[in-house]
């Protein structure tokens, strides 16, 4: 689908731009991360250690009401989340709270089964996580990543040369560092959900970055005459519909899901819509500018004009 027709943008010229816009991003994501570390961020259970059970009423249960029954029963550190397709509730409960860890599920349902006797409930799931285990999934995610992100950088230099898989790599850890970013100052709970959502999206721009890698590969092979920047900008440009195309569709099937895949994955997709937004926009303003820069940089090595 040739949405835009022929176009002749200078992405490559508004890469200063575009680095300073980058650069903002990182730095949040690097803060984020630290905090992530330290555990003063946002942290899920799957990382703290604790509880999380959902509850099913046969009648509506206000949150407010279910949070004053709690606090009033010593459960006062509750993450309440409702589900309203079925009169579901979400708690979390942290390892931190007051209640011993292990016991706060039984507390939980002692506590509503005392303040709400005409609203019976059925327990549909309780997980219980100990901190120990919270700390290993939180170094086995780094781990992970950092994995995923060397085996990036040896997949794109075996297929196309060492630059680009230096300029994918970046790429892909803007991303990652943007979705971190994004989520450390909206507050947004980090779990093991979220860590799927990153490396999904790693994925998906390195999708996106190779297809712009390949046309310029294409275009490099074809020997074009002109300065490095215009052959890169030529190639992005070649590539632009393809790139937006995709790029909407799986933006839509990330919004079906934040807008009717119900509360449980709502941070997940929401994780989604910024990493399609943050891949596409890495993909043309970070990997190939640094890319331009690196064979531009090689090209006045062996004394020739880029």
């Amino acid at each position: 689908m040739e949405l835009l027709g022929k176009t002749t943008i200078d992405f490559i010229g508004k890469r200063n731009i575009s680095f300073v816009i980058s650069a903002i991003i990182s730095i949040l994501g690097i803060i984020g991360i630290v905090q992530i570390s330290r555990g003063a961020a946002n942290m899920g259970i799957d990382f703290s250690g604790g509880t999380a059970m959902q509850l099913k009423f046969t009648k509506p249960l206000p949150i407010a009401d279910a949070r004053a029954a709690l606090h009033k029963h010593g459960i006062a550190k509750a993450e309440l989340q409702e589900i309203k397709d079925g009169n579901k509730l979400l708690i979390k409960i942290d390892r931190n709270t007051s209640v011993a860890l292990g016991k706060a599920a039984e507390a939980v349902q002692g506590a509503f089964k005392k303040e709400f006797t005409d609203n019976v409930f059925t327990v549909d799931s309780s997980t219980e996580i100990g901190p120990s285990i919270g700390d290993k999934l939180r170094k086995d995610t780094l781990v992970a990543v950092i994995i995923s992100l060397l085996g990036i950088i040896l997949y794109i230099a075996w297929r196309f040369d060492f630059k680009f898989g230096i300029g994918a790599t970046i790429a892909t850890m803007h991303d990652c560092l943007a979705m971190i970013a994004v989520f450390y100052v909206m507050n947004k709970e980090i779990n093991l959900l979220f860590i799927t959502a990153v490396l999904t999206i790693a994925g998906y721009s390195l999708t996106d970055t190779v297809v712009v890698f390949d046309r310029i590969r294409e275009n490099l092979h074809k020997n074009l005459k002109g300065a490095m920047h215009n052959i890169f900008n030529q190639s992005i440009n070649e590539v632009l519909s393809r790139t937006i195309v995709t790029s909407f569709t799986v933006f839509l099937a990330s919004a079906s899901l934040f807008f009717f895949g119900g509360e449980v994955i709502h941070d997940f997709s929401l994780a989604l819509l910024i990493g399609v937004l943050v891949g596409t926009y890495s993909s043309i303003f970070v990997a190939s500018p640094i890319v331009v820069i690196l064979e531009n940089r090689a090209l006045a090595k062996q004394g020739q004009k880029a």
